[in-house]
């Protein structure tokens, strides 16, 4: 498989001076990797990509493993220092869905707080997973552990991000999965890098400017829960009404409508 590895490099340096572009054959996993680098002291900038990851991991853990040709599996990794890390998963989401779907016309949408679903009448719940997000962040080797030190000097971020290129084959998910080769015939991993990798770029540099409340419109108009019945992991039941201006999802409940804030916590259309 042929990566355009330096125009990708020369579209991300003009963003931010001194990235580096690496795609390896295969490797664990690339958040695992770049972590692994962070705690050793290495926070320089860097696209990572894998042609295949043997040990993929997506959010509470879930196993996501990346065949060669058949998904884009990748991280960003550099220092951020935003005022407020609310809402980072669904700026990144966002950044995603508009890169795949620009106009939306492809029916891409945003399950909070980290993937991106596709409307799919014919699946057993209506819905297709088509990608999936992973952040992580890690304090630079030799700072403190006080909340000031990392306010005033920054964390290593790591986005990991998995998207579906070829139609996956799964079974007993709650959630089928589908490819982007489902909405767009021929497409490829190398291809679709190239269509995400330099906006999420400009994405995470405009939100350590000025976070997640710019962009809460433009969620809401693309999320896939907005208005439908949901269930929350811990059994309640409600409705969703979209996100607020710190990224979390409001649901009304029969106690009332609540910000649920925690990645933690699953929600599930009814």
């Amino acid at each position: 498989m042929i990566w355009p590895a330096e125009d990708l490099w020369l579209a991300l340096v003009a963003k931010q001076p001194g990235i580096t572009v690496e795609v390896l054959p295969a490797i664990d996993s690339t958040n695992t990797e770049l972590m692994r680098r962070a705690r050793a002291g290495q926070t320089e900038p860097v696209l990572l990509v894998a042609e295949t990851q043997t040990a993929g991991r997506g959010r509470l853990g879930r196993p996501w493993h990346g065949e060669v040709g058949h998904a884009l599996t990748f991280s960003l990794g550099l220092m951020l220092k935003p005022a407020d890390w609310s809402g980072l998963s669904l700026a990144v989401g966002l950044s995603l869905a508009r890169s795949l779907d620009p106009q939306g016309e492809l029916g891409v949408r945003l399950k909070w707080p980290n993937d991106l679903w596709v409307k799919r009448p014919q699946t057993a719940t209506g819905w297709g997973k088509l990608a999936g997000i992973l952040i992580e962040t890690a304090l630079p080797v030799g700072m403190g552990y006080s909340a000031d030190q990392g306010r005033e000097q920054g964390r290593y971020c790591v986005v990991g991000v998995g998207i579906n290129i070829a139609p996956p084959v799964a079974e007993g998910l709650s959630t089928a999965p589908l490819g982007l080769q489902d909405l767009q015939n021929g497409i490829t991993a190398p291809e679709a890098l190239m269509r995400v990798a330099g906006p999420l770029l400009a994405t995470l540099l405009a939100f350590e400017r000025t976070g997640f409340a710019p962009l809460q419109n433009a969620f809401n108009a693309r999320d896939a829960l907005r208005n439908l019945n949901v269930t929350l992991s811990d059994g309640r039941h409600g409705v969703a009404r979209g996100v607020d201006a710190a990224g979390a999802m409001l649901v009304d409940t029969e106690q009332g409508q609540e910000a649920i804030s925690s990645s933690e916590v699953s929600v599930r259309p009814v």
